[in-house]
């Protein structure tokens, strides 16, 4: 394994020495191949999802291709190199796991779960300084899906206190937002309508965080549903011989209720 960790590193290192190296990867740097970086971790989520452990060895490989492409840029700017990113990340793994490395006594996964926690936060504080101080929603990425960063920063809050006593009291607030996004619809104004919609969907992510589920995997499946139930109204229309985007809308809903009629069934 190290021979072929070995053997990428040289790839990349000749794919970025001047002149001889690739032109387009010579041209990148971090900003440029950032997007890259999310977009193999997503497709590392996707062959999971899917299934397909041959896809998933090659997307794997693609993802750890991002992590040496990082490192060499670093390296070539004095940053850090991939023996770097290893060994940082094998020091926080064995910090975070004293029950496996250390001397304290072994923990369930729950138990796990909240040390961990506790042990980034600690990493947090320590990280921060007089003049940049660090709080409690310190550190949650920019870069993550709006869904995913929306119910980090309600479980950083609820950690510290801030937090709605149950999901009953949650679901009035859903109310009160609802309100102000009709409001704001009859209004016209687009920036208020944004805002106020942006407050109602923060709120449903409240509902699910309340309710021990995760957004993103509720709104994934609600994705997979509609996507489902519309393919198989398509179907339906064929087999009638009629194609889809020529029946009227009430005609299309009739469809629609058809479908989810039969899933019933």
């Amino acid at each position: 394994m190290t021979k072929q960790i070995d053997r990428l590193r040289d790839i990349m290192k000749a794919l970025r020495t001047p002149v001889t190296g690739c032109p387009w990867d010579l041209e990148q740097d971090f900003k440029t191949i950032a997007p890259y970086t999310i977009e193999e971790a997503y497709e590392v989520a996707d062959a999971i999802e899917r299934e397909d452990y041959v896809e998933l060895k090659s997307e794997l490989g693609d993802l750890l291709f991002q992590v040496v492409f990082h490192s060499q840029m670093a390296s070539e700017k004095g940053y850090f190199d991939f023996d770097d990113v290893a060994g940082a990340i094998s020091n926080k793994m064995e910090v975070r796991h004293p029950h496996v490395f250390g001397d304290e006594e072994h923990r369930d996964a729950d138990a796990q779960t909240v040390a961990w926690e506790e042990q980034k936060a600690k990493e947090r504080a320590d990280s921060g300084s007089e003049d940049k101080p660090v709080g409690a929603l310190s550190g949650v990425a920019r870069t993550l899906p709006a869904m995913i960063r929306a119910q980090k920063l309600q479980k950083r809050a609820a950690r510290v206190g801030f937090d709605w006593p149950d999901v009953k009291a949650v679901l009035s607030k859903v109310d009160e937002e609802l309100t102000e996004v009709k409001d704001a619809t009859s209004s016209g104004d687009l920036r208020h309508i944004e805002e106020e919609l942006g407050d109602l969907m923060f709120v449903l992510v409240n509902v699910c965080r309340k309710s021990g589920l995760e957004a993103e995997d509720v709104l994934k499946k609600a994705n997979a549903k509609f996507e489902g139930r519309f393919e198989a109204m398509e179907s339906a229309a064929r087999a009638d011989g009629i194609g889809f985007e020529t029946l009227s809308l009430t005609d299309q809903e009739a469809l629609w209720q058809r479908i989810k009629g039969a899933e019933k069934q």
